[in-house]
């Protein structure tokens, strides 16, 4: 511990809320961070350091083969996918290079608005209190505010929500006259019920002005190795994104991943009906708390309201952290109504689950 610069556990608190990862150093369960906690499994990791030197002593492949990779998983032609250092590195490249204007509903993950220049941001406020995206209000500002970019994030951060796939369709064409590309952020889809009927992504070529990007890191566990893609029949778009991407963007542990990835399918399915069956308990026991709202979830994390008399989104997540080493995400910072009132939790294991669900009713009144 003499490495951080904390002492109590409040300055702990301080010092965690302004991290962005790192987190397995410091000893605290993390039901803040979304990621699948039953993926990969040993044998992975068994072969990473089987081949450890030949992947630290040699550079990793570039974009034509990690395409490949990626394209031999999800069964797509290479010309459409673009290989991105996490989700992250291609988000800020559609915000902050590609997008003239760009137009993202809210409350969503920050980095869409954050990536981009101030003055090229439209934020679209979701339905309230529902958090449901009205597509066809969507479609009309972005026409009117001239945007030629527009954000879909589904199943959406925070809300754990996802957008109905005809609606997505719909909004899709409507945006296609006016020279509106829709981005389709489909990172937690894999934790939803029907996946298969929910993604575009093995209908990408209907759609020309549409590209889908994911994020490994959430469904696969693997936060640590970034990887993301974008996929679209938009080759010439594809291609602008390409070229915004330098040589070796991708370091050699993530590529061996990618390659041994498909001999890992079958674990992965079942891994995220095991996070489907834990969310949904999970989703009852928070449901069961009186007073609070609880968004059924379509991804691995749950949004709540918290009661009109407990304590706020900020205080209750602070006293979580310093009383039971527990640490969520409140709303603050978030464009949304009422920020303080709401709090997200990632679903962890049945065991850890449920001392947060015993934690969270100790906490959430207390005065002092």
């Amino acid at each position: 511990m003499t490495e951080f610069k904390y002492k109590t556990q409040e300055e702990k608190y301080d010092y965690i809320s302004k991290q962005h990862g790192g987190y397995y150093r410091h000893d605290f369960t993390d039901h803040a961070y979304l990621y699948n906690l039953y993926f990969p499994p040993k044998n992975v990791f068994a072969h990473l350091k089987e081949n450890i030197e030949d992947i630290v002593l040699n550079y990793p492949m570039a974009q034509n083969a990690l395409a490949e990779l990626i394209a031999n998983l999800i069964d797509q032609p290479i010309d459409r996918i673009v290989v991105g250092n996490g989700a992250a590195e291609i988000i800020k490249i559609l915000s902050g290079h590609l997008a003239k204007k760009i137009i993202v509903p809210v409350p969503s993950f920050n980095e869409y608005v954050n990536a981009a220049p101030i003055d090229n941001v439209v934020e679209f406020p979701l339905e309230f209190p529902s958090f449901q995206l009205d597509v066809d209000k969507f479609a009309a500002e972005a026409i009117k505010t001239g945007a030629d970019m527009a954000v879909v994030v589904t199943p959406n951060n925070p809300t754990s929500l996802h957008v109905p796939k005809a609606d997505l369709i719909r909004l899709s064409q409507k945006l296609e006259k006016h020279d509106c590309m829709l981005i389709v952020d489909e990172s937690f889809l894999d934790f939803t019920a029907n996946k298969d009927e929910i993604s575009l992504e093995q209908e990408i070529e209907k759609y020309p002005n549409m590209a889908i990007l994911k994020s490994m890191s959430k469904a696969y566990g693997i936060c640590g190795l970034r990887i993301g893609y974008l996929l679209t029949a938009n080759l010439e778009f594809a291609s602008s994104v390409r070229n915004e991407i330098h040589i070796w963007n991708i370091n050699g542990f993530a590529e061996e991943f990618l390659r041994i990835l498909p001999e890992y399918q079958q674990e992965f399915e079942d891994s995220c009906k095991i996070v489907i069956k834990d969310r949904d308990v999970f989703y009852d026991q928070l449901n069961a708390i009186p007073g609070m709202i609880v968004f059924k979830p379509d991804a691995n994390y749950i949004f709540c309201r918290l009661p009109d008399d407990a304590l706020s989104g900020p205080e209750v997540t602070k006293r979580l952290f310093i009383e039971y080493n527990i640490y969520i995400k409140d709303s603050k910072g978030k464009t949304q109504p009422e920020a303080d009132r709401y709090i997200r939790i990632a679903s962890r294991t049945p065991e850890e689950n449920s001392k947060l669900i015993d934690a969270l009713m100790d906490v959430m009144y207390k005065k002092n």
